[in-house]
């Protein structure tokens, strides 16, 4: 169990297993509650720097942008963004030679936090057997090896060249996992049932399949989101003992390369623009600022408008003379909308287009949202069945939008 279901935290354990930066690393995410003392021996024989390729694009806090960092040129530096909890991509748009960030990174590795943390809420146990999906560097499925035993975790990933290369590390430090080359919409048929399934990258629904690859009473924890934002909040999932729903909260926010198949394109504003033009549609003021659609890259409000708001693409442009325009683009038909912020207070202008009022559908989601106390992620829930998937607030027996 975890130090969020009970387990004592024991300080000092982190560094007498292991020294250096990743020590004082482990040090803070053990006082912090997030490495709990059953992950420490594993945290510590199984350092993410052994996963990382020679040219790596950590996140900068301090420039707030990736910056590219080669283990040839200065190895020195390379090795302390590897033993920082950070982001670090490595691979930009499926593209594993380029050594230039392009447009979307298609590989990375979590900041640890959120690695061992994950692990924390996944709860498992000895002997249980864990699907991975997503493969990634292989840092995660290395250290469910080491705590559960390589042969009790499976890994996939649809990418072949991230899964060779994350198959040759595990090899070279002596786990070698199971790293199947598959979509992870199918997951592993031919290794279940499953304890546990741990998704580490994003998805926008959860698949049936990983319920019927699922033991009755396992447990699967997955990134889910929907398409209103890049945010992606872990939702731990309770399997029936029959093996036909799936069922539980949401615990907090994060964000993930999505899985490929859960990808978006974004939005071609002028073929939106085409079907619908600027010059005819309706205009109406609106109070709602832009401040309440959600102040935070992680804020309980979009996800909200998202899962009451569904198929719909949010966008803010760059703000100009005191307007900042934000843009709503439907993904079932091309319905847009746009309001033109003026400031914090005061009215803004809306143009709306298209079968659907898509502003009118996000003002009555955050009515709503407001309605129910401004409820934070841990009063959301899901259940997945054969027939789909229901957000749910507080209870199952509320869902939180009528079905279409």
């Amino acid at each position: 169990m975890s130090a969020h279901h009970g387990v004592p935290r024991r300080r000092g354990r982190v560094a007498s297993v292991v020294h250096g930066r990743w020590a004082d690393l482990g040090q803070a995410l053990f006082a912090r509650g997030d490495l709990t003392s059953d992950w420490v021996p594993a945290f510590a024989a199984v350092p993410r720097s052994a996963f990382l390729p020679d040219d790596i694009w950590p996140y900068d806090p301090v420039r707030g942008d990736h910056v590219h960092v080669s283990r040839l040129d200065d190895p020195a530096r390379w090795q302390a963004y590897a033993d920082t909890d950070v982001p670090v991509v490595t691979q930009w748009d499926e593209n594993s030679d380029t050594h230039t960030p392009m447009t979307e990174p298609t590989s990375s590795s979590a900041m640890p936090s959120i690695t061992v943390s994950m692990l924390r809420d996944l709860d498992v146990e000895a002997g249980s057997r864990v699907l991975e999906i997503g493969t990634g560097t292989g840092w995660s499925a290395g250290l469910l090896a080491h705590r559960l035993g390589r042969c009790n975790v499976v890994s996939v990933e649809v990418d072949a060249s991230v899964a060779a290369r994350a198959r040759a590390r595990l090899g070279r430090i002596g786990l070698p996992v199971p790293v199947i080359g598959t979509d992870g919409l199918v997951g592993h048929p031919a290794g279940a049932p499953y304890d546990r399934i741990i998704a580490t990258c994003g998805v926008r629904a959860i698949p049936y399949a990983w319920i019927r690859q699922s033991c009755g009473g396992g447990l699967i924890l997955a990134p889910w989101g929907t398409h209103y934002t890049p945010m992606d909040v872990n939702v731990l999932l309770t399997v029936d003992r029959d093996v036909r729903y799936a069922s539980g909260r949401f615990l907090g926010p994060l964000e993930f390369t999505k899985l490929r198949a859960h990808r978006l394109a974004p939005p071609k504003h002028l073929d939106y623009l085409a079907r619908h033009p600027f010059n005819k549609a309706s205009a109406s003021l609106t109070a709602t600022t832009a401040a309440e659609l959600g102040p935070g890259r992680f804020d309980a409000a979009r996800f909200a408008v998202g899962v009451r708001v569904p198929d719909c693409v949010h966008a803010a442009g760059a703000e100009r003379d005191g307007v900042q325009p934000v843009w709503f683009y439907s993904l079932t038909d091309h319905s847009w909308a746009a309001v033109m912020f003026r400031g914090t207070t005061g009215l803004a202008t809306v143009r709306q287009a298209g079968p659907r009022r898509l502003w009118t559908e996000v003002e009555e989601a955050l009515h709503w949202w407001h309605a129910h106390g401004c409820p934070g992620f841990e009063r959301f829930g899901l259940t997945v069945t054969a027939g789909g998937e229901t957000v749910w607030l507080d209870d199952p027996a509320t869902p939180c939008r009528s079905p279409a």
